[in-house]
């Protein structure tokens, strides 16, 4: 059996609605030389289990395992991976058509990098583009700047242990790219949007932006990672500095831009639609008007054709001499 370049590793929890996307985005690569290692981390969802059993793909092998969280269904999945890089892609994700093309070339070209990562762009519920520059032990202290489909070479992954299977909650891939570099292993970044990233309501990220979902996760990467941290402890607390400021520049600029743009343009907004309304109203009076008017005019005409038949009829004209003797009775010109 031939070893492909690429193995991707992909673990599915419930995800059977979006996992023909990623599939299809790795299916789409401009480099073909892979294959597709799926886990599914004991799927609950009834759908997603058919979806998983449904695929007939010789390229794609299809694991099950009792739920055991993201880095322990990544870690299965490169147990029964083949390829010399490693690709971890969730299930709810896409990868541009390119990006193992660029990607292995780069590896290839330089044997010194372990492995390359790229920029990133949302889509779903948020859409963003992430641009990190630089993914050295100064910068990957400060913030996680490796996205999660980036490659790696397998003798690396397997040289730390692959994830930490305990950090299931978040933070294992920030964990393991930590230790990568700590090990040693460089790393570098293209600058392109390579990988799309699913935001949604039951996102793992926007769980961990939770003040209840961050703490603990983050908390153990600080243990796990303190001396590192305390020997670059100025670097990382000046960047932390710098986005504080950057974010509190950020939040101004959105405040002056609510006081003297999106308010006074509201307030405009609103007495724009009351004019109309107001206009609506008189309009509409208008037109209850003309509308009664040539109800009245098309009643008056049907009373004058009614009258005119009848003037001109029979039996008007043999009624003559009654109504003379009425009208002088009445005292009334005939």
């Amino acid at each position: 059996m031939n070893t492909p370049r690429i193995s991707v590793l992909l673990p599915c929890f419930n995800d059977g609605q979006w996992i023909d996307e990623a599939l299809d985005s790795v299916r789409q690569q401009t480099f073909q030389d892979f294959e597709i290692v799926v886990v599914d981390d004991g799927s609950t969802d009834a759908a997603t289990v058919r979806k998983l059993e449904s695929i007939d793909d010789s390229n794609i092998r299809v694991f099950r395992t009792e739920n055991r969280g993201l880095p322990a269904a990544r870690n299965h999945a490169a147990a029964q991976a083949r390829g010399e890089l490693f690709c971890a892609l969730d299930a709810d994700d896409r990868l541009a058509a390119t990006w193992f093309e660029k990607g292995q070339a780069l590896l290839t070209s330089r044997p010194e990098i372990t492995f390359v990562s790229h920029w990133l762009e949302t889509f779903g519920d948020e859409h963003w583009t992430w641009k990190p520059e630089r993914c050295d032990l100064p910068a990957l202290l400060v913030k996680n700047t490796i996205n999660g489909a980036a490659l790696v070479r397998r003798a690396a992954f397997q040289a730390v242990g692959g994830y930490d299977e305990s950090m299931r909650h978040g933070c294992e891939d920030w964990d393991f790219w930590l230790r990568l570099v700590e090990a040693g292993h460089q790393g570098t970044i293209i600058p392109e949007v390579l990988f799309y990233y699913r935001r949604h309501s039951t996102s793992m990220s926007r769980g961990m932006i939770t003040p209840a979902g961050y703490p603990a996760p983050l908390e153990t990467l600080l243990d796990k990672h303190a001396p590192a941290f305390r020997d670059h402890l100025a670097t990382v607390i000046v960047s932390r500095e710098n986005d504080r400021l950057s974010l509190g520049r950020e939040i101004a600029a959105l405040e002056r831009d609510r006081l003297t743009v999106l308010e006074p343009g509201l307030e405009r907004a609103a007495e724009e639609l009351r004019a109309l309304h107001a206009k609506e109203t008189r309009v509409r009076a208008q037109q209850l008007a003309r509308e009664e008017r040539d109800r009245l005019a098309h009643q008056v005409n049907q009373l004058q054709t009614e009258v005119s038949s009848l003037r001109t009829s029979w039996s008007w004209r043999i009624t003559g001499p009654l109504r003379w003797v009425y009208s002088r009775l009445m005292g009334v010109r005939p």
